[in-house]
């Protein structure tokens, strides 16, 4: 059991105030996930073509104490790579101009222990160990601005509760998703996409299902199509919330297993697992509040 919650601002005043209210949300799933929690945030794109990674360094031996400014002069002496870094506690946004490639390489072989989380011009990721008001408080959720997000509150069913196991996941740039529920064929889909040249970074369920439907998308599909071949593909119960730069996307197996409600106003979108996390938001109890289908799509554009 894990709890799901997702919100889309339409209102551009409210982009201010998207992290502050999204945390009662993400509290509200305390007893569906209490060993960890995480959350995405997509704000406005990076210029050009810089692009900017999430690290996570709470799996070094300084934890917290990493030297993340001698992180960006070693950059710059090794790669001449110009970058700037954001810090909370144990979590860092690295920006910079080049390939993210070249920039994951070394970090790879410099710092293999320095998790990356997420890549991309629009996204930024934090996830860890610890309740949902532990997480949202030690990296000021509160604080966080932008025109959409996804988060997740989990409670292990399949593998460990480790920072790297906790939701959301992503794959390629800019893309991210999370689960309530548990799929029965995730060993083949890495069986089917490893030999393409997909690597894995855990033993999760989920990580199985996000691979594949960025898989998708690189391979040209659009979203609406990704997430059909996902209905035929991936086999389990699953609700999956998805971001992209511009987009927030719901899907339910055919069972519905999994709950989910949506409340729509002219101002905003928002998911939970169940309504007591979206009972705090204005203007809900003139919302459109509705339980999305088994085996449809809804998506909303940013």
């Amino acid at each position: 059991m894990c709890g799901i919650v997702g919100l889309l601002v339409k209102t551009p005043a409210l982009r201010q105030q998207l992290g502050e209210l999204m945390v009662p949300m993400l509290i509200g799933m305390t007893e569906r996930g209490p060993d960890s929690a995480g959350l995405a945030v997509f704000a406005d794109p990076l210029p050009g073509t810089a692009r900017k990674l999430s690290l996570y360094s709470g799996l070094t031996e300084d934890g917290a104490d990493f030297n993340w400014h001698g992180l960006t002069h070693a950059l710059k002496e090794h790669l001449s790579v110009d970058s700037q870094i954001e810090v909370k506690h144990n979590h860092a946004v690295l920006t910079f101009d080049v390939s993210p490639d070249l920039v994951k390489q070394w970090l790879h072989e410099n710092h293999p222990r320095l998790h990356v989380l997420s890549t991309g011009q629009t996204i930024d990721l934090y996830k860890d160990i610890g309740t949902p008001a532990q997480v949202a408080q030690r990296y000021d959720f509160a604080s966080l601005t932008g025109s959409h997000l996804v988060g997740h509150t989990r409670m292990a069913t399949e593998s460990a509760v480790t920072p790297d196991r906790a939701h959301p996941f992503t794959a390629g740039e800019d893309f991210c998703l999370v689960h309530n529920g548990s799929l029965s064929n995730p060993n083949s889909l890495r069986r089917m996409l490893e030999p393409r040249g997909i690597h894995f970074d855990t033993d999760n369920d989920t990580e199985a299902a996000c691979r594949f439907l960025e898989w998708r998308l690189r391979e040209g599909d659009d979203l609406e199509t990704a997430l059909q071949k996902g209905f035929e593909e991936l086999d389990g119960f699953f609700t999956f919330l998805m971001g992209t730069p511009d987009k927030l996307a719901l899907i339910r197996d055919p069972f519905a297993c999994k709950p989910a409600v949506v409340a729509e106003t002219d101002d905003y979108v928002a998911i939970a697992s169940e309504f007591r996390s979206l009972a705090h938001l204005p203007g809900v109890k003139h919302a459109t509040v509705f339980e999305p289908a088994p085996e449809e799509m809804y998506v909303w554009n940013a």
